[in-house]
């Protein structure tokens, strides 16, 4: 084992024994459809099927508990690369769930945990400030946590390849996307769209993704919107810089007149031309890392 898994295991160590000092039992299920605040769904939704799938909700051991996860990889085969899937601020919600079984059409075992279940139900939710409110209360030690929880179970129990692992993640996933890829060893590629790039050090969120740039060794594809009023372009073209002065060979792509949250059908901001192009880069991305 080499020194970046020891450190990794250690920090993996520290952080489930903070975690595990308070107790809980987690009894949420994951959504049957959309998250309540983002209704009206747009009728440009994409909506696809599992035929050829195994896809569906499972639990994901953690400490003191199981939270729910949205699972999918095609019904034959074994030893298939692992893509996680992290959410939105609106949870595991239809969308996420769609973009599961748009990887494990692509012949991938792709994976959703719910990694606010425990601060609350965001699902159930109808406004945006609401939310945010339970997002805010949820440090990123127990996010690692339970992705790492997540990986484990994909490779025990869903015939997953730990030796091809990658991660991609939505806003609040996009920052995630990011950090996951600096924390954890085995991922090999990920594909951040529209993650939040700088912020406040907090005892719950201590670093940001311009905050690991440089020393990134994991090449993340980043996709942004020339248009997003939550991501300024300076941030972008910062951690662009950052990255170009490391050995990560990442990325970043911003699409001029996109806003944000582009890639999102259901939602009013789906820009179609930048949601195909930015899918078809994920794709070519994680082939060319080796991860298909």
């Amino acid at each position: 084992m080499n020194d970046e898994s020891n450190k990794h295991d250690s920090r993996e160590l520290q952080m489930n024994e903070k975690l595990t000092r308070r107790k809980f039992m987690v009894t949420a299920s994951l959504a049957t459809g959309f998250a309540m605040a983002v209704h009206p769904v747009s009728a440009k939704t994409i909506t696809t099927d599992s035929n050829g799938l195994l896809a569906g909700a499972v639990k994901i051991p953690v400490k003191n508990g199981a939270i729910p996860a949205y699972r999918a990889q095609p019904a034959s085969g074994s030893n298939f690369p692992i893509i996680l899937v992290v959410q939105e601020i609106f949870g595991v919600h239809e969308h996420i769930q769609d973009v599961v079984r748009r990887l494990a059409k692509l012949g991938y075992l792709a994976i959703a945990p719910e990694l606010f279940v425990r601060q609350g139900d965001v699902l159930k939710l109808s406004s945006v400030e609401e939310i945010r409110a339970v997002v805010a209360k949820v440090p990123d030690a127990q996010v690692f946590a339970d992705l790492d929880a997540t990986l484990a179970w994909a490779v025990k129990s869903s015939q997953g390849n730990v030796d091809r692992v990658g991660i991609t993640g939505f806003c609040w996933g996009g920052r995630i996307t990011w950090l996951y890829a600096a924390y954890n060893p085995k991922v090999k590629a990920g594909v951040a769209w529209y993650g939040r790039l700088v912020g406040e050090s907090t005892p719950l969120t201590p670093r940001h993704p311009v905050d690991i740039a440089a020393t990134l060794s994991v090449p993340v594809l980043g996709l942004y919107g020339g248009k997003d009023t939550g991501i300024p372009l300076e941030s972008v073209d910062k951690v662009r810089t950052l990255l170009a002065s490391g050995r990560s060979k990442s990325e970043i792509v911003v699409y001029p007149e996109a806003p944000h949250a582009f890639f999102a059908d259901y939602r009013p901001s789906y820009r179609e031309t930048e949601a195909k192009d930015g899918w078809d880069r994920l794709q070519k991305w994680f082939k060319s890392q080796g991860l298909m």
